[in-house]
């Protein structure tokens, strides 16, 4: 869609918003209204890709049916497949945008902030992030607990950052970035933390932190289990040995699971491969900010 000429964006043609889900039939619909509302406040293209991972509480219904009043909404679904990395680069690979973002589909990420992570990419940041780590109290509610899982996370990945471009909040799932710093880099499809590889593996230059304040989900269950310290810690060792031996495990442009365009479809029914508020502070690769 393309909306009314709001803010001063330059260098940017489209933007493509993501939006991962597994049975979020609770709140979609919630979630498109208002990311519909603040990506009208944009003077380029738009488009938001529901990328469904064969949900079976009605959540593809419910997409199709607000993509039939809405042309700016589509569905992609992905069938005996699993993985929120994957399923959001394989919804970057269905879009033409030069701008992607992802966001989650259960109210934690506020749609409101799209805009202003939008225009720091299109005003020169390579990828802005929404972090949970700029500003006290932005994560109330939280369980001690879970604080301090997070925030033990956070530091490990301390080592796979590079050290003039470390940022406070790693592990956030609600970012935007240039398709140019990720083209054709070949990226994990298990697991949640997609973010911390391509700050190691893509062609990031700059970045701009943004705070937000995280929210509580306000229906249907978490997909964080066990498995996701072990994809967690998995993807860790496979950057460290990487950072070791100097390699950036790059793909082939267009090779399984990396981010070349394909053509967009309405609805892509895949089976599985044989493969497995204001900006804070930016970085550049020219400072050396330590947290």
């Amino acid at each position: 869609m393309t909306p009314g000429n709001k803010t001063n964006v330059v260098h940017c043609k489209k933007f493509a918003l993501v939006v991962p889900t597994l049975n979020e039939a609770e709140n979609i619909v919630t979630v498109l209204d208002r990311a519909r509302e603040a990506l009208s406040q944009l003077p380029l293209p738009w488009e938001i890709l529901v990328v469904d991972d064969d949900s079976k509480d009605g959540t593809q219904e419910i997409v199709r049916r607000c993509s039939e009043t809405h042309p700016g909404i589509r569905l992609v679904q992905r069938l005996a497949q699993k993985g929120l990395a994957g399923a959001i680069t394989y919804g970057w690979k269905h879009t033409d945008a030069d701008i992607l973002g992802v966001m989650d589909a259960d109210l934690q990420h506020p749609p409101e902030l799209l805009p202003e992570l939008v225009n720091r990419v299109c005003q020169g940041s390579d990828i802005a992030i929404a972090s949970r780590y700029l500003h006290a109290g932005s994560m109330e509610g939280w369980s001690l607990p879970r604080r301090l899982i997070s925030r033990l996370s956070t530091l490990a990945s301390k080592p796979v950052q590079r050290s003039g471009l470390r940022v406070r909040d790693p592990m956030s799932g609600f970012f935007v970035l240039r398709r140019e710093c990720i083209e054709g880099i070949q990226f994990q499809s298990e697991g949640f933390k997609l973010l911390l590889e391509i700050l190691a593996k893509g062609q990031i230059r700059s970045v701009a932190e943004i705070p937000f304040k995280f929210g509580t989900r306000s229906g249907g269950q978490s997909k964080a289990n066990g498995m996701t310290a072990v994809y967690y810690f998995s993807l860790l060792c496979r950057l460290s040995r990487a950072a070791i031996l100097g390699r950036g495990n790059r793909a082939r442009p267009g090779a399984n699971g990396s981010v070349a365009m394909v053509r967009a479809q309405e609805v892509v029914n895949e089976q599985p491969s044989s493969e497995t508020d204001q900006r804070s502070h930016e970085h550049t690769d020219n400072s050396r900010q330590s947290d």
